[in-house]
């Protein structure tokens, strides 16, 4: 198993691909990408680091062997498994299709409308109308390829995945507003799905999706160009008054840091992502402690403790009982798949876990099955019009909102959290469930 230390510098989206490929190999990888292991500008500039990376580029893969690689596919490429790269000629081939395209067909659009969005690159706008047309065709293309797949290459995440997922974070988080993208779902959806898996979520973080489309900052661009020198004053009173002067020139260029050097592609201004805000933020402090019910359930009796411990603790005021039903139950067709359907609604809805907890149901058999759930949301509304990243799959669905203290919702409750019941509402029998908590 590969080794070794990645040198970059922080969010190098570049990077990312090794950095995920690692994580879903078990490759072990040191990051190097601030000081004192690794300074942008200073370190790569090194005669040790030039004698194994003669173009002093990163990101640059050092092993505990020795062996050295640089370019990000490369290093991506050697930190995959076989099931990443492909297991067989054929599905090595096409994720490399999928490597190739994103760097032929994805980066020279993203980056003539993304980076002038960023102040590293000045407004052109027959180049940004242009590549607006051009990445709509790369999304047409993917939304078509992608309305008979979960992944780009077999069924499961591969290389491919990682690196056009990456080549696509920066127009997702910063121009793919919703009406943009909303002609693209098999597109959304399988990024959306991407980055919300563990192995990407631990080197990305949480991926916020552009709510409105970012423009041309002219000032910001001002502030990120180089400073030219002022011109040197002429200086009154003859030599002796210059001599003072000039010490005192001095000192200041003493002082002066060295000038940082630009990161290739433009990359440096992509490093700064602020905070995504709390959707609950403005909602008042709730007495019922949703990760302690949690344990509750996932550890001890659903009937007996889990169940008397929602209701005994339950706010009524600070959270809402919602029921839902998956709305096309004739397009359902082996029970797996429907399962998956499930599954995915859980995986991108994987920011909302902390304040909320669901029991989704599939009834019936292949070819004769329906979905419903128990959906419990922080506050009194839908928890899915909080953020523009939930809103995927809840619109297959219809919501109705229970009321607590009815009969109903403590039938629902008992039964769903406990998957046994009559379940008179969907006229079919308990297949499998699943739980988002």
């Amino acid at each position: 198993m590969a080794a070794g230390t990645l040198y970059t510098y922080p969010e190098n989206w570049r990077a990312f691909k090794a950095q995920i490929a690692a994580q879903y190999s078990g490759a072990r990888l040191k990051v190097a990408s601030s000081s004192p292991a690794f300074t942008f500008g200073q370190t790569n500039r090194t005669p040790a680091f030039l004698n194994n990376f003669p173009l002093g580029k990163v990101p640059a893969y050092q092993g505990d062997d020795g062996f050295c690689l640089f370019e990000s596919n490369a290093i991506a490429h050697y930190l995959s498994n076989e099931a990443l790269r492909g297991a067989t000629p054929q599905a090595a081939a096409q994720v490399l299709q999928w490597v190739s395209f994103a760097d032929s067909e994805i980066i020279p659009p993203a980056s003539a409308w993304v980076f002038p969005t960023l102040g590293i690159m000045q407004f052109n706008k027959q180049a940004t109308e242009q590549a607006k047309e051009d990445v709509k065709k790369v999304l047409g293309m993917l939304n078509q390829h992608l309305n008979t797949r979960t992944f780009l290459v077999g069924e499961r995440i591969s290389l491919a995945d990682i690196s056009v997922a990456c080549s696509m974070l920066w127009l997702y988080k910063q121009v793919l507003e919703p009406s943009f993208r909303q002609p693209y779902p098999n597109v959304t959806r399988w990024f959306v799905t991407c980055v919300n898996q563990p192995q990407f979520k631990t080197v990305l973080g949480d991926v916020k999706l552009c709510e409105k489309m970012a423009q041309f900052d002219a000032k910001k661009f001002a502030e990120m160009q180089p400073k030219k020198e002022a011109p040197a004053k002429k200086e009154k009173g003859g030599k002796e008054a210059a001599k003072p002067q000039e010490k005192k020139e001095k000192k200041k260029e003493e002082k002066k840091p060295a000038p940082e050097e630009e990161m290739d592609d433009c990359d440096a201004a992509l490093a700064a992502e602020p905070k995504a805000k709390d959707p609950f933020a403005h909602l008042p402090k709730s007495p019922f402690v949703m990760d302690e019910f949690k344990r509750k359930y996932s550890n001890e009796d659903t009937l007996t403790v889990a169940i008397p411990h929602f209701w005994e603790h339950f706010d009524r005021e600070g959270y809402s009982i919602w029921y839902s039903q998956y709305k096309y139950p004739e397009e359902l067709t082996l029970t797996f798949k429907s399962c998956n359907l499930i599954t995915g609604m859980f995986q991108r809805l994987d920011k909302l876990r902390k304040n909320a907890f669901a029991s989704v149901i599939l009834f019936g058999t292949n070819n004769d099955s329906g979905i419903s759930g128990i959906w419990i949301f922080r506050g009194q509304e839908l928890a899915f019009t909080l953020s523009p990243d939930w809103q995927i799959d809840y619109e297959s669905y219809d919501w109705r909102k229970l009321d607590p203290e009815s009969d109903e919702c403590k039938t629902m409750v008992k039964e769903y959290f406990a998957w046994e019941g009559d379940f008179k509402h969907m006229g079919k029998a308990f297949n499998q469930g699943k739980i988002f908590k």
